[in-house]
């Protein structure tokens, strides 16, 4: 089945970029392995950076500083700058296709104030924003008539000319969740919006069991290039028993942390890797962390933070508007992904990628609150635009054949390993190594440790596969696929960490505590050679 453009993901930035597509005229598909609603897209609670200037002075300038402070160096100035500039102009297009956004007395869109900000710049929705976002786009896709495909899971990407530095895409090979079967779907373009990896942190994450990475997996393995993938945002506050998140925006409305005593202990809108080692920090000292709204009132906490309460009472079984509320850090959001140039395309010719999936270089070591959604507007309406543009200029031919069989052979041959190992539990043993080797402080020696465990699980997955060899959602096939694809990450992950021998930003080395800018202000780059991984510093 051949399109002209095919997108990867159905979450924000998916959906953006196939709008895009279809108003520049091209024959738009999109695959989704799951549903567009369940996207992790709707789990960005706090709102979306523009310097509108609703609710006290701000300003582009502003927004453009208060970003490459946060990225601590290693942000592209030219992307971040493009991303700012921007910003206006994609709150007013979400606005223009109906995302209900709250508002101010006189009708403006409200804004709040996020972490690391200098100025009340998100745009919010409640505490829902991603969601009404997420639900506005797809209404929109709906009534466009975009062709949308569920329960299609990637396995890879079709090359053509793999070898060569000129290599273009083909298509992909998926597997349908429903039948079993491997299908083919040809296309002169591929937008790679599959979202992040930080669900390798098992139940260390606020992000939903999707988030496996699949799409830079599949990237890097058809000759994409990775880059700063040791970069992983730890949110200061997630529940502590359920690693549900409690929005930012608890924190911005004049939510206070505090510690076992009953002090405040850090700036609660300092940056997020600041405010995620201060409660580590309280953490290792043997305090409990609490997020404390009480003060806002009843009233306040029902019209800004409804979600917020409504998490509290279901997770935690208390009520914050009388009671403290038990947070910890845990993974929240992958600043590293499949590299791209500034038109969002791979070093694959007609590939590529947008959202937290893609590295566009404007987040650089720790990604300011509120630029996740803004990134997908911008650069998934840049993305679909650019696709378009590319399909009228292609004249290569597509053969798909040799990979449709590779990928069919693939299934069979998972089918037929042994399960004397269970996967789910290495799955969980990554998860608790991650977050106590590689989470918010790392030192070489956890990093070794870690990498040396993964090395051997490695090895040992020919013994761990599937025990279901069912046709019809082998819901067991899917995830012992996206275990590999987790498995394949976490290696690349802690090499680039053990690399980066400083700390900056999300990435805090306690036995090297301080930034190297003579060394390390620079890219770390990885991709695979003859099945083997490579990695180097690139500026």
């Amino acid at each position: 089945m051949r399109s002209d453009v095919l997108i990867i993901g159905a979450g924000g930035a998916g959906l953006v970029a196939a709008i895009n597509a279809h108003e520049s005229g091209a024959k738009v598909r999109v695959i989704t392995k799951e549903y567009p609603t369940r996207s992790q897209t709707s789990m960005a609670q706090g709102g979306i950076n523009a310097a509108l200037g609703n609710a006290g002075e701000d300003s582009v300038e502003a927004h453009i500083k208060n970003t490459l402070k946060s990225a601590h160096g290693i942000a592209n100035e030219e992307a971040v700058r493009l991303l700012c500039e921007s910003a206006p102009d994609a709150v007013e297009w979400l606005n223009s296709i109906g995302v209900c956004f709250s508002r101010t007395k006189d009708a403006k869109i409200a804004q709040r104030t996020l972490g690391g900000a200098s100025a009340p710049r998100a745009c919010y929705a409640q505490d829902y924003t991603g969601l009404k976002i997420l639900h506005t786009l797809y209404d929109r896709c709906l009534s466009l008539g975009i062709e949308i495909l569920n329960e299609r899971y990637l396995l890879n990407f079709i090359t053509e000319e793999p070898e060569k530095e000129d290599a273009y895409i083909g298509g992909v090979t998926v597997l349908n969740i429903r039948n079993g079967e491997v299908e083919t779907y040809e296309a002169a373009s591929v937008i790679i919006a599959t979202g992040g990896y930080a669900r390798i942190y098992d139940k260390h994450s606020t992000n939903s069991t999707g988030s496996t990475g699949d799409g830079i997996a599949a990237a890097i393995r058809a000759g994409a290039r990775l880059s700063d993938m040791e970069f992983v945002q730890f949110h200061p506050t997630a529940l502590k028993n359920s690693s549900i998140l409690i929005s930012e925006s608890a924190r911005g409305a004049g939510g206070y942390l505090l510690n076992s005593k009953g002090e405040r202990f850090t700036n609660e809108l300092a940056p997020r890797d600041e405010v995620a080692r201060a409660i580590n920090d309280e953490i290792q000292k043997g305090e409990n962390i609490f997020l404390d709204i009480r003060h806002l009132g009843e009233e306040f906490i029902d019209e800004e933070l409804p979600q917020e309460r409504k998490l509290a009472k279901l997770y935690e079984n208390i009520d914050p508007v009388h009671d403290l509320i038990p947070i910890k850090p845990v993974a929240h959001y992958t600043m590293g992904g499949i590299e791209v140039d500034k038109n969002s395309m791979t070093k694959i010719k007609g590939l590529y990628a947008v959202g937290e999936c893609a590295n566009h270089k404007v987040h650089g070591a720790n990604r300011l609150g509120g630029n996740s959604l803004l990134e997908l507007v911008v650069f998934g309406r840049e993305a679909g635009k650019n696709a378009a543009e590319y399909v009228k200029t292609f004249d290569k031919e597509i053969d798909s054949s040799a990979q449709t069989q590779k990928a069919q052979n693939f299934v069979i041959d998972v089918k037929d390993f042994t399960n004397q190992i269970d996967f789910y539990e290495k799955r969980s043993f990554i998860g608790n190594i991650f977050y106590t080797n590689a989470g918010i402080s790392r030192n070489d020696k956890s990093l070794t440790s870690a990498l040396n465990a993964i090395t051997q699980i490695q090895k040992e997955i020919p013994f761990m596969g599937p025990k279901d060899k069912s046709k019809t959602y082998n819901t067991n096939l899917v995830e012992f696929i996206e275990f590999g694809n987790m498995l394949e990450l976490s290696e690349i992950i802690l090499v680039c960490a053990i690399r980066r021998n400083e700390s900056r930003g999300a990435h805090f080395r306690s036995d090297v505590p301080q930034e190297n800018d003579m060394k390390y202000k620079a890219h770390t780059i990885t991709w695979k050679e003859d099945s083997v991984l490579c990695a180097d510093f690139m500026e």
